[in-house]
């Protein structure tokens, strides 16, 4: 079993950045694809970004591409994502997950973390 706790998260004006992180612990970190989501008050939970575990793949939803940057350190059981151009759309609670294959389908994913709050102001 693998434990997970995002941190970064707060509150940012559009336009600014951020940079999540995904500790892991309980595992070995690099056995597994890895994902992030999130889920904005009402909606569901939906896909930004995934990486395999060497991190040589990385996959983005349509509505990050070109401003969101996955990635991970397999030495330090770590994932990351960074956020650039954020707007206030991207406002929403961000999970990181652990998964078997590389997909954008939440219930593809094993293990979550409790997730960290991003609030971009316009």
């Amino acid at each position: 079993q693998v434990q997970l706790v995002e941190s970064g998260g707060g509150l940012v004006q559009a336009g600014g950045s951020l940079r999540l992180s995904c500790a892991a612990s309980g595992s070995t970190f690099s056995s597994y694809v890895m994902g992030w989501f999130r889920q904005a008050p009402g909606k569901e939970r939906e896909f930004v970004a995934h990486i395999t575990r060497s991190g040589s793949i990385k996959n983005y939803a349509d509505s990050v591409k070109g401003r969101f940057t996955i990635s991970r350190d397999n030495a330090r059981n770590t994932l990351y994502l960074q956020m650039n151009n954020l707007k206030p759309e991207d406002t929403a609670v961000y999970y990181c997950a652990v998964g078997g294959r590389p997909s954008s389908v939440v219930a593809h994913y094993d293990y979550w973390g409790p997730g960290t709050q991003v609030t971009v102001s316009s």
